[in-house]
């Protein structure tokens, strides 16, 4: 074991921080002698998965590591502050102190008034004894009892005073110690030290690199979208917490997606018999249909409620700090900038009366960052002032994105729908009529002189089968809508002016014939 009576220092250099714990590499120099020696180096944190601890060596004689393990050991904190500490910790032992003595002095007070209670009971009881007897000693009497009745009352004003000293006493401890939680952080109990056995050929220089995993540190993805006009900035951040026992200064810092946790063998295929039957004559006379709801979406992972995890669409994703980063062990919050780019962005004022009665202001501009955006947290920033926070879903590089920067108030979208239904007597065939009326106004202060369009999306239902068809009647739609793609959606462009309102009717059918039932 080296004699050394400080051991060698480790610092961190090197961090890449995956969703639930972060791979840490330190780097060093040694000087060693020659043969088989024993090294220790530290303080690291105790927080160090031991089975992967790995050593390297690198030096221009032979030198070769033989065994590296961590060593654990509990400093606690001592009873009294040391020198070094805060004076606010100094003014926490001191109020402590002096609770430790109020109570010593309020159990004596109260030692004392249960004496002197039972003192006069005494008296009491000698003088009633006295008096059966045929004693009269009034005088004596008296002066006694006056004695102790002065003794007690004296003696239960101090009590008084020391808890009224003791329940303000009690507060400010109260208080000093909720500062002191807020201001400091209590030191990690457990520490550790690196015991590393080499054998060396020769004596001379060698750097030491060491890594290994650690928990309680963690990353998610954040950006800050900025839109001035037409031009929009996306900053690329990354939102770091780590309580590892020991700030990260001047690291390297990688955010990766990997996970180490779950198994890599695949899950085990089981049968699944697929079986034919005959439809019975109920069946082959009807057709049982249904109306369902069916979100449109893209290629990629299922959405999920909230942030629990990166979301990086099943591919490991890798991103670099461009500059040596501080994180320190807080366990708070530090946002790391990764990237930045500015280009033109398109805003549209949308509106989908069936599913919400806002107009929203949505963005939308290419992904030029260079790699890919996980979905997260956007902070909106709309010209000068904080608009609100949206969701930046999973982007490739060079897609399209698209951002909601919040509603307008000066808006009102009000919805109505009409249905009726017939069923022809001979064809026995059933026609749905559906109106829906769509009142959109806006209300504009005097100075605004500009027109606006609002984009107004609607939808018609699409049919899966024959035996039931969808058809819009363009001759009763006021105006008829400019475009419907595949999906059913049909979309306006409505150019409001100032104060001005629009009126939007959609007149659809859909015709089932004999057969179909559950429409």
């Amino acid at each position: 074991m080296s004699t050394a009576p400080e051991p060698i220092p480790l610092p961190v250099t090197a961090v890449t921080c995956l969703e639930d714990r972060a791979h840490v590499e330190r780097t060093t120099a040694l000087e060693l002698e020659a043969g088989v020696q024993r090294l220790r180096l530290g303080p690291v944190s105790a927080l160090v998965v031991d089975r992967t601890l790995h050593a390297e060596l690198t030096a221009e004689h032979q030198a070769t590591v033989l065994d590296v393990r961590i060593v654990r050991s509990w400093t606690p904190r001592g009873p009294r502050p040391a020198d070094h500490d805060s004076a606010l910790r100094h003014r926490v032992h001191a109020l402590e102190e002096d609770l430790l003595a109020l109570g010593r002095e309020r159990d004596r007070l109260q030692t004392r008034l249960g004496t002197l209670g039972r003192l006069a009971a005494d008296l009491l009881r000698e003088i009633g004894e006295g008096a059966g007897s045929g004693e009269a000693e009034g005088p004596r009497w008296t002066l006694e009892l006056n004695r102790v009745d002065d003794e007690r009352d004296s003696y239960s004003e101090q009590l008084r005073a020391l808890e009224a000293r003791l329940v303000s006493r009690t507060a400010e401890l109260v208080t000093a110690r909720q500062a002191m939680g807020l201001a400091e952080q209590e030191p990690a109990e457990l520490t550790g030290l690196v015991e590393l056995t080499v054998e060396a050929a020769v004596a001379g220089p060698a750097e030491l690199r060491l890594s290994h995993l650690t928990a309680c540190a963690l990353w998610r993805p954040s950006y800050r979208a900025v839109l001035d006009g037409d031009r929009l900035t996306l900053e690329t951040e990354a939102t770091v917490w780590q309580r590892t026992g020991e700030d990260w200064s001047d690291v390297r810092l990688t955010l990766s997606t990997a996970r180490s946790t779950p198994a890599t063998d695949p899950p085990r295929l089981s049968e699944d018999r697929l079986t034919l039957q005959d439809r019975s004559s109920a069946e082959r006379r009807t057709v049982d249909v249904e109306l369902r709801e069916e979100e449109i979406a893209d290629l990629g992972p299922a959405p999920v409620l909230g942030l629990p995890g990166v979301d990086d669409g099943g591919e490991v994703r890798v991103l670099h700090s461009p500059a040596p980063v501080g994180v320190p062990a807080d366990g708070r919050a530090h946002r790391v900038p990764l990237s930045s780019f500015t280009t033109t962005a398109s805003s549209e004022y949308a509106c989908a009366p069936e599913l919400s009665p806002l107009v929203t202001h949505v963005v939308r501009f290419d992904n030029l960052s260079g790699h890919t955006l996980l979905a997260g947290p956007v902070d909106l920033v709309l010209g000068s002032r904080f608009s609100g926070r949206g969701t930046l879903d999973l982007t490739a590089s060079g897609a399209p994105v698209e951002l909601a920067y919040g509603s307008r108030d000066d808006h009102r979208v009000t919805r109505h729908t009409d249905e009726t239904r017939d069923t022809a007597a001979i064809s026995q065939r059933t026609v749905l009529t559906r109106t829906v009326r769509v009142h959109l106004s806006r209300f504009s202060t005097p100075d605004e002189h500009d027109e606006r369009v609002i984009v107004l999306r609607e939808r018609i239902p699409v049919s899966e089968i024959s035996a039931v068809q969808t058809r819009l009647r363009e001759e009763a739609c006021s105006p008829v809508p400019d475009t419907v793609d595949a999906d059913g959606i049909a979309l306006w462009n409505l150019v409001l002016p100032p104060g001005g309102r629009r009126t939007v009717t959609l007149v659809y059918e859909v015709t089932a014939n004999a057969k179909v039932t559950g429409l």
